[in-house]
């Protein structure tokens, strides 16, 4: 699909200069340029909020969130269905901010934006699971267990894919009876969180129960330590979701934390090398390697070694990498100067550890060409550390239960991907990785809203996302209630 001129960024959209609370608003914060990285050209100003607005907007989420919760579940389930009906019938609607404002490839952003879509409808699905179950009782009376929603929702969202992982938490909160602050990342404000907003207001959504607040850290911080917000969603970076998880531990609230990964590639000796190449071509360049499940981590066998990565090099020097505005361009740009900097340090530090680049290892502003890097060994610093980058590292083994320390011998385990002859092999193989998912003959880059996602060790903590037992754990409370026909009678 190609976007034209005419249906990208439109200054007159009804964010321009504003955020979203309780209607569209102008924060006390001040203004915010929207930036579309591949050009650097301005595609207007949002407005920020500061703690003040941030008060405001919690105060009104909570009195909201009460007249919501108290609606019939198919109340809940209109207004997600017809915000998904809107978006399929109009994807340009977020695609275009998303090539403009994110950087994304055309493909990747039509990509995302069904992914927005099923997540809604699944959602809406969502608020019809049955709200608990009936428990058994010594005594004589009704006894149950209730899920109820947990109120207010606080929601921090990244850069790469901004719809959906702002969508993947705030619609199933809200089809669960919760409302939803918003703090997007301040480099994507509207694909990752205004541009939703307008889609769920005129879908129907009543107002005071959603709230996009630009901002930075500071308001981040203050949304995590918000009294009246009980429940956090995260997803980002490892660093930033420990400090999440420090400031909020004090304060004994739920936190759920998805954060990074250096997710490993297992090719075995019997896979189809050339059929895995372009796996791990998927797996590491997709978004410019910038996605959390991108494959950080190619681990070959010796047998296959040389043909892997010479289809690799192939593949990575043939991706056409540009403004992604031209559908012709596979990859767009890196967010920013600084993660350019930090891929392209982390590279050249690999290279003076006595790793050997292959292909890419250079830059043309913020467009940084897809990388192949061999002779890696498992203490090089382009192994142990997440890129966040379009970089394979590849390293070579012999033995495959020493493949699977490698893997399990990192700090983290959000995905891993193993490609075999042999399925059930690798099934088994899969009951040895300390990962949160494992994927057999796919790539390390996978999700569904129907999937409970998530990571272990250093890649997260706190729950899944995804699946309709998965967001019930997150956005709900189980609540024991019991009744009984007459008061019970106690000896004092």
């Amino acid at each position: 699909m190609s976007i034209s001129q005419d249906t990208r960024t439109d200054l007159s959209a009804p964010w321009n200069g504003k955020l979203f609370s309780d209607g569209w608003t102008t924060g006390s914060g001040g203004p915010l340029e929207v930036r579309a990285p591949a050009t650097g050209k301005s595609l207007g100003a949002v407005s920020t909020a500061t703690g003040a607005d941030l008060d405001r907007a919690v105060t009104r989420a909570r009195r909201a969130q009460r007249e919501w919760a108290a609606l019939t579940y198919d109340r809940r389930v209109a207004v997600l269905l017809e915000a998904a009906r809107l978006l399929a019938g109009n994807p340009a609607r977020l695609t275009s901010w998303l090539v403009d404002e994110a950087g994304s490839g055309q493909g990747k952003a039509a990509f995302e934006t069904e992914l927005v879509v099923t997540e809604l409808r699944e959602s809406a699905a969502l608020a019809s699971h049955p709200q608990g179950e009936l428990l058994r009782s010594a005594k004589p009376r009704m006894s149950l267990a209730r899920r109820v929603p947990v109120g207010v929702v606080g929601v921090i969202s990244p850069f790469n894919f901004p719809g959906i992982l702002a969508m993947r938490s705030v619609a199933p909160a809200l089809a669960l009876g919760n409302a939803v602050v918003l703090k997007p990342d301040p480099r994507t404000p509207v694909s990752g969180g205004l541009a939703l907003a307008e889609l769920l207001a005129e879908a129907g959504l009543p107002e005071g129960l959603l709230h996009v607040l630009p901002g930075g850290g500071e308001l981040g911080a203050a949304l995590v330590a918000h009294p009246d917000v009980p429940t956090i969603s995260f997803t980002g970076s490892t660093a930033a979701g420990r400090r999440i998880g420090e400031a909020a531990g004090p304060l004994l609230k739920d936190v759920h934390l998805e954060l990074g990964g250096n997710n490993a590639l297992l090719v075995l000796p019997d896979a189809d090398a050339a059929a895995a190449s372009a796996v791990g071509a998927w797996g590491s360049f997709l978004h410019q390697g910038q996605i959390c499940m991108a494959t950080g981590r190619h681990l070959v066998h010796s047998s296959l070694a040389e043909e892997y990565i010479a289809a690799l090099v192939e593949r990575a020097r043939n991706i056409p990498v540009g403004d992604p505005s031209d559908p012709a361009n596979a990859l767009g740009p890196l967010i920013d100067a600084a993660q350019r900097d930090r891929v392209h340090e982390l590279v050249r530090a690999g290279e003076r550890a006595g790793a050997r680049i292959l292909t890419g290892g250079r830059y043309d502003g913020l467009f940084y060409r897809p990388t192949v890097v061999d002779g890696l060994t498992t203490d090089n610093p382009l192994w142990r550390e997440e890129a966040f980058g379009p970089v394979a590292p590849v390293l070579v083994y012999d033995s495959v239960d020493r493949a699977v320390e490698i893997i399990n011998d990192d700090e983290y385990g959000l995905s891993v991907s193993v490609l075999t002859a042999d399925a059930h092999r690798g099934y088994e193989l899969a009951g040895r990785i300390e990962s949160g998912a494992v994927h057999v003959n796919d790539a390390t880059v996978d999700d569904e809203a129907t999937a409970p996602f998530g990571g272990v060790k250093a890649s997260g903590m706190g729950g899944r996302f995804g699946g309709p037992g998965a967001n019930l754990d997150t956005f709900t409370r189980t609540q024991w209630v019991t009744v009984q026909s007459r008061i019970e009678g106690y000896p004092f």
